[in-house]
């Protein structure tokens, strides 16, 4: 199907998708596409409702899609929120070959996954930040893309909306434990982004940049790291199981002590300089964490 020409195509609903791309429109508002032999003009896409795809050609070391040595090759999935841009490559507005998922957040409107598809935060991931599936995970999600598509050509009925959710919630469940297990096989990659994200904790701290009491938010280190804030935060809490004030506050009291350790400050001095709202509250964590007050600890250490 010819398109016209231009800098980025807008679908504004799921039937402008379908029309765009040369498919039938069996639900209003949620729709399966084959991407193989898809061609247009614009340089990029505009979805105005979530999308996800499901890419099976991705050439190794991709840099569009993140994919490294560490990382599986059957196939990669990127997930997309209403109103982001996407565009697969300098050459290639959609990818060669796979599958898209694309459904308005009006399906949504009487299902539960309404209430929680938030908490599936790679929809917030960057585009470099996807999803590289195994050969088995690539059958689950495909098993699924299968399933919803049967539903689709389903007629429409009271509980169509329901049984649409139910099939997109369990490949995005399924989806975070593939996340997870990336997690898990980029091991090596990730110890090296958090021992350079302990030294700028500490260098942060150090410098008295606390001494305000506000904790700098998530994006402060996921842009030096080059990471989208949902990506760190993730990361941060798969492999300490801290969130990102937890962590802060426990490196808060490690060089509190060390602070403490040297005997020239005072647990008041201390507390202003690392950004404790007051010495007593102070005093109230890091008796908590260690069992003894300051004042007892610098002592009984020196």
């Amino acid at each position: 199907m010819e398109v016209m020409k231009g800098k980025t195509l807008d679908l504004k609903s799921v039937c402008e998708c379908n029309r765009c791309l040369g498919i039938q429109t069996l639900h209003p508002q949620a729709t399966i596409v084959n991407l193989e032999k898809q061609e247009l003009g614009q340089e990029a896409i505009k979805f105005e409702f979530y999308a996800i795809l499901l890419i099976e050609k991705c050439p190794d070391e991709c840099c569009c899609c993140g994919r490294r040595y560490y990382d599986y090759t059957n196939a990669t999935m990127i997930f997309l929120t209403p109103g982001e841009i996407f565009r697969m490559s300098e050459t290639n507005t959609l990818p060669d070959k796979g599958r898209l998922l694309a459904f308005h957040p009006d399906l949504l409107f009487h299902t539960t996954l309404k209430n929680h598809i938030c908490d599936y935060t790679f929809f917030n991931y960057r585009i470099e930040e996807a999803l590289h599936l195994s050969q088995r995970e690539t059958a689950t999600v495909t098993c699924c893309l299968e399933n919803i598509e049967e539903e689709l050509h389903h007629p429409i009925d009271a509980h169509t909306s329901t049984i649409l959710s139910r099939h997109i919630e369990l490949m995005l469940d399924y989806c975070s434990r593939f996340y997870e297990r990336q997690f898990i096989t980029r091991e090596n990659k990730n110890e090296t982004i958090l021992t350079h994200f302990a030294k700028m904790v500490d260098e942060y701290i150090r410098t008295g940049k606390l001494q305000g009491g506000k904790f700098p938010q998530a994006d402060y280190f996921a842009r030096t790291l080059n990471l989208s804030s949902a990506y760190f935060i993730d990361l941060l809490r798969f492999e300490t199981g801290k969130t990102l004030d937890e962590y802060i506050r426990l490196k808060q009291l490690e060089i509190a002590k060390q602070m403490l350790l040297k005997g020239t400050d005072t647990p008041a001095v201390i507390a202003r300089y690392l950004g404790f709202t007051s010495v007593q509250y102070f005093s109230f964590l890091f008796k908590k964490i260690t069992g003894v007050s300051p004042g007892t600890y610098r002592w009984n250490r020196n």
